[in-house]
């Protein structure tokens, strides 16, 4: 029996000595990996460092794109404000261009409305009774007069120049022009009751107003 014991010793060497070398292995793995976590953890924070510290270079140019930025958004701002201007500018522009060309023959018609007057008042001195075929001179004369006025009124409205003949109408003081105010029975106060000279309107804005008598309340 003490022989087999004796043999059986050395066939528990091999597995001890493997147990031990198994042992160191996994030391030796162990202190390998923390090693190796060691150096990622400082290699970590190194890179955490020079993220949070930038470089000098680096913190050029963070304010060079700063300053561009500006720039940029100024230059921008310029820009719209430029072109704003120049659609006001041509708006006013065309505007302008338009009313030139509605109100450029204001002057003209102010100097033909002196011509209108004149020939409505030769009609209006005519009395009917003369216009008899004994006067046959006469009744041409006033027939032709008639027919110019009406011919002056077509050239007239042809080119946005309307009469005012506001009789009955309420008074604007923007295309009136009263001449007095009195009260006349049967009338509405405010009313015109008379015209004394017509007036005239050149596309929608008055050339020359109507003077006119108002009815005054009582």
């Amino acid at each position: 029996m003490a022989a087999r014991g004796v043999r059986l010793m050395p066939s528990r060497y091999p597995l001890v000595r493997a147990a031990l070398r198994t042992s160191r292995f996994l030391c030796t793995a162990t202190q390998q990996k923390s090693t190796s976590q060691n150096l990622e953890e400082d290699q970590s924070q190194n890179q955490n460092a020079q993220k949070t510290e930038p470089t000098p270079a680096e913190k050029t140019l963070v304010e060079d794109k700063v300053k561009l930025e500006e720039q940029l958004k100024d230059m921008t701002d310029k820009y719209k404000r430029a072109l704003a201007d120049t659609e006001n500018l041509r708006q006013r522009s065309q505007k302008l261009v338009e009313e030139a060309k509605l109100y450029g023959i204001q002057g003209f018609c102010k100097d033909l409305l002196e011509v209108a007057d004149i020939l409505g008042k030769a009609t209006e001195s005519v009395p009917e009774e003369e216009l008899r075929d004994e006067n046959p001179h006469l009744k041409s004369l006033y027939e032709g007069l008639v027919m110019t006025e009406a011919q002056i009124q077509k050239v007239f409205k042809k080119h946005g120049l309307l009469k005012l003949n506001p009789v009955g109408a309420k008074f604007d003081p923007y295309e009136h022009e009263a001449l007095f105010h009195a009260p006349v029975e049967g009338k509405e106060p405010g009313t015109i009751a008379l015209v004394s000279k017509v007036g005239y309107k050149l596309h929608g804005r008055t050339l020359r107003p109507a003077l006119v008598g108002v009815v005054k309340g009582p």
